[in-house]
């Protein structure tokens, strides 16, 4: 007779294989993003102070945060303005690079900006110099070249009403 699995016949243990596991296996950091556009169909983009590139409104999860709720409270801290959330519209496998280890980085659709909205953008964080409302062109000027594909991708999933996997900005 086979013996019951470990789980059965001692939670406790089973509870202590878990943690064990859940301490030693990678973490990925998490970012989330919103793409956010006008009625003229440009694109809103920040300048962040603490580094040298455009980016989109948004950043990275605290612990334990959902990607959803670290957009929401992000353009909230950046631009003052209350999003509630959009679907998705992108997942970013980010390889290594620099200091950093891998990361998973989530695009939502912020939608069509009101003219009310725009003019209610506020920066108080201390994070941003400016935001822009930009073409496309633009975008792929001021965005670090996978940082662009990644809005690219971004753009064509919320024209064609569908979420796409990226690897490094590029379609996997």
């Amino acid at each position: 007779m086979t013996e019951p699995p470990l789980y059965e016949r001692d939670p406790e243990a089973w509870n202590a294989l878990l943690a064990e596991g859940n301490r030693t296996q990678a973490r990925k950091r998490v970012g989330a993003d919103v793409l956010f556009r006008d009625q003229a169909g440009r694109i809103l983009l920040v300048d962040p102070n603490y580094k040298p590139d455009w980016d989109l409104p948004g950043g990275m999860a605290e612990a334990n945060e959902p990607p959803l709720d670290a957009a929401i409270r992000e353009v909230r801290e950046e631009l003052g303005i209350e999003y509630h959330g959009g679907r998705l519209l992108v997942v970013d496998w980010v390889a290594p690079h620099g200091p950093w280890d891998d990361s998973l980085m989530f695009v939502f659709d912020g939608g069509v900006l009101t003219t009310e909205q725009q003019a209610a953008i506020r920066l108080d964080s201390g994070e941003l110099n400016e935001y822009r409302l930009v073409t496309e062109e633009e975008a792929k000027r001021l965005l670090r070249p996978y940082v662009w594909r990644r809005v690219e991708g971004a753009l064509k999933a919320a024209n064609a009403d569908t979420a796409t996997y990226l690897r490094d900005g590029s379609t996997a």
